[in-house]
């Protein structure tokens, strides 16, 4: 960092590429912050390192600004970097914390750890010798990941192995999907799952839609709950493969006229004649709400979950330095009918925790064909559909306790896991044998699974509410099924059989004959 450059910084004008400035202010802020920075140099009772309080000073200004400014360190800005190009380098592990422990939820198909054996409930003890037990599953991965060809040395423990293993790992380039499910469901409905919005997200889509289509693809479901957005070219990309060429998608409003713009389609004949149903959730954020707007504003399909998270504004990323940048908000986004679906952040708390913004303070507006929509809090689904689980589901997923059951099910570690034959174990035209369960093209949770589990909680100490257990059975037996039939036939067995029983997407399957019926008015 330039010598003299802290007091600027300290006066929250450092100028920014096309940003102008007001010379008396500089003068001014710069003859303050100067002084401020001569007494810490000359006062405080130890010597500072002026590159930590720069940073320090960047992130106090952008703190009073809004919640979606802020400063990107090395590791946020590689971070930032991995999620956009859609890559990493790193040893190819999903984990978890599960308690106290790193749990490895699959390994990477191809990947390196894949290569060496990891299996799905290994658990990661140690990672270049250091105890995974106070670290998060973040820091976890931050750990795993580093420089292509640079090794890491892990810890294994694995549930039936008397040691544990002690396994090095050299790191490889790992790809990281946007669109990591996609599947026909019945009647040749498709469903298609968007993490994030990254630079390779439209073509990741495109080609999950030229595969359904292969399959007889006749409409679509696509999720993009738990999606916090990312890339407004993606979003702009992706709205495009649904809208006629000309509709508007989005158009963006600031102070500075430099920002202001507008985003049209500019392609056709590509799915604009494909039934659509968008879900959404409190999790559905920024480039995944552009998407959303833009579809329910054309009346193009029907948006079905909760009211989304309400991110209207849009960054700039301000390089500082080659691994450090500032994210800043330059304007606000409207969708096509012109509202504004940011949320009031003023009242943090009411932002963080409120489903739903009061509809008396929010701003009316109408889509292509007149219907009422709502700005100022979000996209307000056409259909709602609550996500959040029952508390009892929640804190026996958090625990971990449907994926560590699912493991000793077909680990045959339960006392029904002892009497089961797997779909792999089982010969073919091998007689039934007395007192053995059989497991055939699908797993079923009925009673005696359920009887089975409330044992395994019992010897895991894990206490329960009974009543509130028999009210969130139906919840809890879809748990279950996913995780097990994930254990047995691989993880996307186990997301589509969650998929095919969950209430969101059941209600857009249901609601699919009215959003085809936009696409016969147009």
């Amino acid at each position: 960092m330039k010598k003299g450059l802290l007091p600027l910084i300290l006066a929250g004008i450092v100028l920014l590429p096309g940003m102008s400035r007001d010379e008396d202010l500089w003068a001014a802020a710069g003859s303050k912050a100067r002084a401020v920075a001569g007494l810490l140099e000359q006062s405080y009772f130890r010597p500072l390192e002026e590159e930590d309080l720069a940073v320090a000073a960047i992130k106090g200004t952008l703190d009073t600004l809004d919640p979606h400014s802020y400063f990107l360190d090395a590791s946020s800005f590689s971070r930032m970097r991995e999620d956009y190009s859609g890559k990493y380098y790193g040893v190819g592990l999903q984990i978890q914390k599960l308690g106290d422990n790193i749990v490895v939820i699959a390994p990477i198909e191809g990947g390196p750890a894949w290569r060496l054996g990891l299996l799905p409930g290994d658990i990661v003890s140690r990672i270049n010798g250091e105890s995974t037990v106070p670290i998060s599953s973040y820091d976890a991965m931050q750990k795993l990941r580093g420089e292509k060809g640079t090794k890491v040395d892990i810890t294994v423990v694995r549930d039936g192995v008397e040691k544990p293993l002690e396994m090095t790992i050299i790191r490889e380039e790992i790809p990281l999907l946007s669109v990591p499910y996609a599947f026909l469901l019945d009647g040749g409905v498709g469903y298609i799952y968007i993490r994030n919005f990254g630079e390779e997200t439209p073509r990741e889509l495109e080609d999950a839609l030229a595969k359904l289509t292969a399959q007889g693809l006749k409409s679509l479901v696509l999720d993009l709950r738990l999606n916090t957005g990312g890339g407004l070219a993606a979003s702009v990309e992706i709205s495009d493969l649904f809208l006629p060429r000309g509709s508007l998608i989005v158009s963006m409003k600031g102070r500075n006229p430099y920002f202001d713009k507008e985003f049209r389609a500019f392609a056709d004949n590509q799915y604009e004649k494909l039934p659509l149903v968008i879900l959404i959730d409190q999790g559905t954020a920024s480039a995944s709400e552009i998407v959303s707007g833009a579809v329910m504003d054309h009346d193009r399909g029907l948006v079905v979950g909760e009211d989304s998270w309400g991110k209207g504004l849009v960054q700039q990323l301000f390089p500082l330095a080659p691994n450090m940048a500032v994210a800043l908000t330059v304007a606000k986004y409207l969708t096509p009918s012109g509202r504004s679906i940011q949320r009031d952040y003023r009242n943090l708390d009411d932002y963080l925790t409120s489903k739903r913004a009061p509809e008396a303070s929010r701003e009316i507006s109408y889509t292509e064909h007149g219907r009422k929509v709502l700005g100022q809090g979000g996209i307000t689904p056409d259909y709602a559909v609550d996500s959040l689980l029952k508390p009892v589901t929640g804190r026996l997923r958090l625990s971990g306790m449907f994926f560590a059951y699912a493991r000793k099910l077909v680990q045959h570690q339960t006392d029904l896991g002892r009497r089961m034959v797997l779909p792999q174990e089982a010969r073919e035209g091998a007689p039934a044998q007395a007192g053995k369960v059989r497991i055939g093209a699908a797993f079923v949770v009925n009673d005696e699974v359920m009887a089975d589990f409330r044992k395994y909680l019992a010897g895991r100490k894990a206490s329960y509410d009974a009543a509130a257990f028999k009210e969130a059975e139906p919840e809890i037996r879809r748990e279950i099924e996913r995780e097990v039939t994930g254990a047995i036939w691989g993880v996307d067995a186990g997301v589509k059989i969650s998929r095919e029983n969950d209430p969101a997407v059941l209600k857009a399957i249901e609601v699919m004959p009215e959003a085809a019926r936009f696409l016969a008015r147009d």
